[in-house]
């Protein structure tokens, strides 16, 4: 019950304080494979380092087609409003972030029907300001997402091995009971037969007339 109450004491704080401190952000890379004709999260994650100081936070995303030098601004979130400024993701770009605060830790985006054009690099710009009490702290943080299109889903090598070994994993429990239904048979076999000889030992010996 102790260990119990010790595990759980941590969540209750975490959220008992969720207002002063961001405890559950933890800056995860984006995926970088989309399938055509298919909907994609562009992951973007930056945690503010200082929980307890007001911030806010905007956000832009750049694109860099393949075989292109230069990058084009295509959205931009600020104030809890979002806009699509480039005309190739008009009515195809939403935002997937952080929602109904100015202090802004995820900056996803989410791409639906998925062309091969949308191949390329993608930048994510935060542009953030800590508010302290005599004065303010600017801070910025970028990150590059190199998006794949392909045709069709392909398997990743974690799903492929993870497959693999649940297999392993069933083949090897069930051989595991077969080896203790085995052992429990011949052990219960043996039981019974000791059982039978000292039955007939104690036995009283029959008269011959």
């Amino acid at each position: 019950m102790i260990a119990v109450q010790l595990l759980w004491m941590p969540m209750v704080l975490c959220v008992m304080h969720g207002r002063l401190s961001y405890c559950a952000c933890v800056e995860v890379d984006s995926d970088t494979e989309a399938v055509v004709g298919h909907g994609f999260k562009l992951g973007c994650i930056s945690c503010k380092m200082r929980g307890e100081v007001e911030a806010s936070a905007s956000v832009d995303w750049w694109f860099q087609a393949k075989g292109e030098t230069n990058y084009s601004q295509i959205y931009s979130y600020s104030g809890m409003v979002g806009m699509i400024t480039d005309e190739r993701f008009i009515e195809r770009l939403d935002w997937m972030g952080s929602k109904n605060t100015f202090d802004l830790q995820d900056g996803s985006i989410y791409i639906t029907n998925v062309s091969l054009n949308d191949t390329g690099t993608y930048r994510c710009y935060f542009d953030r300001t800590l508010v302290f009490n005599y004065y303010e702290f600017h801070t910025n943080a970028t990150k590059f997402i190199h998006m794949n299109v392909v045709p069709k889903a392909t398997r990743g090598m974690a799903s492929i091995l993870s497959e693999v070994m649940m297999y392993v994993s069933i083949i090897g429990l069930q051989l595991w009971l077969l080896v203790e239904m085995v052992y429990c048979y011949r052990k219960i076999s043996a039981a019974g037969e000791e059982a039978l000889r000292e039955s007939a030992a104690k036995s009283p010996l029959k008269i011959q007339p």
